[in-house]
């Protein structure tokens, strides 16, 4: 298999637990999270990133150092070019999930990453010129089926991410599994006796003061 078959081109682990304010707010930087992004493809230097994010060399090696000193990113390979050793970067991790906080006093940082609320700001162009691929869908499930449905997602966005990079586009995929206050109905009520009496649902009943009101106005107009 060739390298460029292999997404990413180099060993990582499958899963970080993040737990840490730093990584939280590293996560949260959308140039960082931008520069993680990228290296999810191949390993690429501090050179390469500063290109494909348009931003001065200076600037992208600052961000990259942030993430390599929060444990997100590392150096994964070298190679000498001019007496000078060149840096290749990756992701320590394929997939970053976020953990409880090591400090829960840090509210700063807590609802910070919210991957729905950076794609609905990152689709909208793809929204207005109907390219946007979205679907919204409410179920009442037990906990058991949410981790588990959860887990066939993650799955799903792992083959996504692994797909060999060919074309001219590049296409986000967000997905999201939440508790909402969506209304829902009640538990149906246990078969009936079907010896019991059955009573029919009733019109409501005309309040006769109301009734009676509404002559008087009649009369009153002829």
């Amino acid at each position: 298999m060739s390298s460029i078959e292999r997404i990413p081109d180099y060993d990582l682990d499958e899963m970080l637990v993040v737990t840490e304010p730093a990584q939280l707010r590293a996560l949260a930087d959308p140039l960082r999270a931008t520069l993680l992004e990228l290296v999810l493809e191949r390993a690429a230097t501090v050179t390469e990133l500063a290109r494909a994010v348009d931003r001065p060399k200076s600037s992208v090696a600052y961000h990259v150092n942030a993430l390599v000193d929060a444990g997100l990113l590392r150096v994964v390979r070298t190679r000498r070019v001019r007496a000078i050793d060149e840096r290749y970067y990756g992701r320590v991790a394929r997939t970053y999930y976020i953990g409880a906080l090591t400090r829960p006093e840090d509210k700063r940082v807590a609802t910070a990453v919210n991957g729905l609320a950076e794609a609905v700001a990152e689709s909208a162009a793809a929204h207005a010129a109907d390219e946007l691929r979205c679907t919204l869908v409410h179920a009442r499930i037990p906990v058991e089926e949410v981790r588990a449905f959860w887990a066939e997602v993650q799955a799903l966005a792992r083959r996504f991410a692994q797909i060999p990079r060919s074309g001219e586009q590049v296409y986000g995929f967000v997905a999201g599994l939440y508790p909402t206050n969506a209304p829902t109905l009640p538990d149906p009520d246990p078969d009936p006796d079907p010896d019991a009496e059955v009573e029919a649902d009733a019109a409501p009943k005309a309040d006769a003061g109301a009734e009676a009101d509404a002559g008087a106005e009649l009369a009153d107009r002829r």
